[in-house]
Parts: structure tokens; C-alpha cells; sequence
């Protein structure tokens, strides 16, 4: 499973594909399996386990026939980061450019595997996405509340074999341009739009 990644938008900045990761960790996955891929939609956490590129967690209801196809091929997990809109207007010469669309993308491709724990991995779910609210909620049922919800999934674990990262912030064009574009980003008024601006300026 390939990604068309020109040279001037491919990153492979360890930490700026983790940052991805870590703010959009909504991903799709996506498993080849008999001509008609699986493909589910999924929050996923990186874990570091001492090799290159770490690994993610996540889990699978259990009625989600991805979980038994998973095991057939490596999967891919596609992390979404900012993408905005870019109007040929604002470059120094409009009428010599075309729209298009900025946008940063980060693909982790490895084999699943059956989680050694799926407490653990539920456990780091809801810790990563309640521990800032107020009154977080928290995994601690009581039994048989707990082992009916851990049997109504499928815990996962994916060691990454590849990491890519394709950062398309208008890398191809001029300084001027690239300033004129973020600038004009910025002024769009919606979050999406200031967030890729802000990774133009990361990686300029």
C-alpha cells in the first residue's frame, strides 16, 4: 500500500509524524483481505516498546469482522492532521495557479496482533481522552460490569514496521507564496485553517 509522496512534501521528522499522531489519534484502518479491504474507523494510541517506530493500541467492537480478517496482511492506519483549502488568489500570480489543498496525512503500516491485556489497552483509552475533563469518568466498574464490557471487544496491538509522513504546505512553491498563504490561512477564521498555517510555519 503505497502513498504518492513527492520529495518536497515527504517527512520524515520522527517527532512531527508522533505530534500527528498524538492530536488526531482518530484513525482510519484499513487491512487487504480477499480483493475487499477491511476498514474501520478507530481511535488509536502510539506506545513506545524500544524498537524504531513504537507501536499502537486500540480495540474493535467484537461483532467487527476486521478483527478475525486483520491477521491476513499488514494494516494501515491513516492519521488525518490539518488540512485547509488554498485559493489560487492567493498567490503573487493567481491566474498562473490552480486551487488545491493543503494538508498533512501519516500512515503507520504493520501487523495486528491480540493485545496481551485488554484492560491495559482500555485502561490507556480512557485515560488519554477523559483525564482532563472535570468529573472524568473512569474503567472501574464494578464486576460483572467490567468483564462483560472487556468481552464486548477486541483489543489490538500494532507494531509499526513503516511510519510516513506527507506534509503538502505548499513546499513546492516560493517564500513569498508560502507566506502569502499562511498569512491568508490564518484569516480564514476556522480552526482547521489556522492549524495548517501554523505547520506551514513549523516546517518553513
Amino acid at each position: 500500500m503505497s502513498l504518492y509522496n513527492p520529495s518536497h512534501f515527504a517527512n520524515a521528522d520522527r517527532a512531527a509524524m508522533l505530534a500527528i499522531i498524538r492530536d488526531h489519534p482518530f484513525a482510519t484502518l484499513v487491512t487487504p483481505y480477499e480483493g475487499e479491504p477491511a476498514i474501520s474507523h478507530v481511535p488509536l494510541l502510539h506506545v513506545e516498546d524500544g524498537s524504531e517506530h513504537g507501536a499502537l493500541i486500540g480495540h474493535f467492537a467484537r461483532a467487527n469482522p476486521h478483527g478475525p480478517r486483520a491477521a491476513a496482511a499488514e494494516s494501515i492506519a491513516v492519521f488525518h492532521g490539518p488540512h485547509a483549502y488554498v485559493s489560487p488568489s492567493w498567490y503573487e500570480q493567481p491566474d498562473r495557479m490552480v486551487p488545491t489543498w493543503n494538508y498533512i496525512v501519516v500512515h503507520a503500516q504493520g501487523t495486528l496482533e491480540p493485545a496481551a491485556d485488554a484492560t491495559q489497552v482500555l485502561d490507556a483509552l480512557v485515560q488519554r481522552f477523559e483525564s482532563g475533563r472535570t468529573r472524568p469518568w473512569r474503567f472501574a466498574m464494578a464486576e460483572p460490569q467490567r468483564s462483560a464490557m472487556i468481552k464486548a471487544i477486541t483489543a489490538f496491538r500494532m507494531p509499526i514496521r513503516t511510519l510516513t509522513g506527507k506534509f503538502k504546505l505548499s513546499q513546492n512553491r516560493s517564500a513569498a507564496d508560502q507566506e502569502r498563504v499562511a498569512a491568508a490561512l490564518r484569516q480564514e477564521g476556522y480552526p482547521e485553517a489556522a492549524a495548517t498555517a501554523t505547520w506551514m510555519d513549523r516546517t518553513r
